[in-house]
């Protein structure tokens, strides 16, 4: 009798979990097919599709063209143009960096900088070492040296009898990537951390001199940080940050230095470059599912002109951030607003549709003329809309004339 107790007691837990799981599963089941289902039900803008197609059938400049829109309120494909032929993508890259690093690092990502201190302090004198551990932030500039200076004086130090410790990720100042021109190479506007270890030592140096703390060049070495250390003050500052600079004002220096974000977290030693290009390879490939063998990335940020996405890549990157709330999220909220702010702020002011459109502009004016937009607008029916136009081998002023039209069509 007791054998058999022993042997029904853990038999009918068994049955209950798997019942349970089951109830769950089925619950979520039950809720994505109804989600689907719903989502089926809802006709595509026919409304838009009308004016789509009027508009693809008006004379155009020369040059290569293409357009693509997706409608997310009924989930289904509207209308497209040469939505598959890939062209140079400039700046629109950055949606692809920053939806792919906010699927890696996560929408809470935090970059850290942190002070660390060993040995004891007689009267105002460390007898020990201070560690000054730099991260990967691209925000962080001369002035702001200060604060980590500041955290080791106000522990009452004013001499350092022993080393300053520089625990780096980046030693050599950022370089132009291949296929770069020589003058898209910005660096006066890369944070302190990309502008190499001499720079960041000799700035460092001062910062503590002025601060109060006497530290001599001979005191100031790499290394890293020493076992018995302790954090004394350590500096936050949001991924938030760099995405909102990198999408609304388009800043090369915060996409490249996001790749190289997203290159260290997958591969501390390695190129982080290269590991992070192949990333953004593998998630157009893997998680956006497009294999087109005619889509080429070769930075982060846009630069290159050999860089190549479609105009339905580029909606798949949309459709994608739409699908995951939290990134949506910072699309929404950092994506400039045509006639409002970012590099938006100047283009589509009339009634028609300033405040209308959400979007990533990319611009470069060589060898000839690369524009495209890519982004989300609300159609007069209420339908959420992603859509992308690309242009090359046409004036910038022509294709601008083109994105201003296609997005009329899409809110009028």
């Amino acid at each position: 009798m007791e054998m058999r107790k022993m042997f029904f007691a853990p038999l009918m837990a068994l049955c209950l979990v798997a019942t349970l799981f089951t109830a769950c599963g089925g619950k979520d089941k039950d809720s994505k097919t109804a989600n689907q289902e719903k989502k089926a039900t809802v006709m595509a803008d026919t409304a838009v599709l009308s004016n789509l197609k009027d508009f693809a059938s008006r004379p155009r400049p020369r040059g290569n063209f293409g357009f693509y829109v997706y409608d997310l309120s009924a989930d289904k494909p509207l209308y497209g143009v040469n939505q598959r032929s890939a062209q140079s993508s400039a700046s629109c890259l950055k949606l692809l960096t920053g939806v792919a690093g906010l699927h890696l690092l996560g929408t809470d990502y935090m970059y850290a900088t942190d002070v660390y201190m060993r040995g004891n302090i007689v009267g105002d004198t460390l007898k020990g070492d201070v560690t000054f551990k730099a991260g990967l932030d691209p925000t962080i500039n001369e002035p702001e040296l200060r604060y980590f200076a500041q955290a080791v004086r106000k522990r009452g130090v004013r001499k350092i009898d022993g080393r300053l410790i520089l625990d780096l990720v980046l030693k050599e100042p950022v370089k132009s990537e291949p296929h770069w021109y020589p003058w898209d190479l910005s660096f006066s506007k890369y944070g302190i951390f990309y502008k190499g270890s001499d720079k960041l030592a000799r700035k460092l140096r001062e910062a503590f001199n002025a601060a109060g703390v006497q530290v001599s060049d001979k005191q100031v070495v790499e290394g890293r940080v020493p076992q018995g250390s302790r954090c004394i003050f350590r500096f936050k500052r949001s991924i938030r940050r760099v995405i909102k600079r990198m999408w609304k004002n388009s800043s090369n220096t915060q996409a490249t230095a996001l790749l190289y974000t997203i290159g260290h977290r997958l591969s501390p030693h390695g190129n982080y470059t290269e590991v992070g290009v192949n990333y953004l390879r593998k998630f157009l490939k893997e998680d956006l599912g497009e294999k087109d063998s005619t889509l080429v990335l070769h930075d982060g940020c846009g630069l290159c002109t050999y860089n190549h996405l479609s105009p339905e890549a580029l909606v798949s990157v949309l459709r994608y951030g739409y699908q995951h709330k939290d990134i949506y999220r910072l699309l929404y909220e950092n994506l400039s607003i045509a006639g409002v702010d970012g590099t938006l702020h100047g283009e589509m002011t009339s009634e028609k549709t300033r405040g209308k459109i959400r979007a990533k502009t990319g611009t470069l004016s060589h060898p000839y003329g690369i524009s495209s937009l890519a982004g989300y607008c609300q159609s007069a029916s209420g339908h959420l809309l992603a859509f992308s136009i690309m242009d090359t081998d046409m004036s910038v002023l022509d294709a601008r004339v083109l994105q201003r039209k296609l997005c009329e069509a899409l809110v009028k």
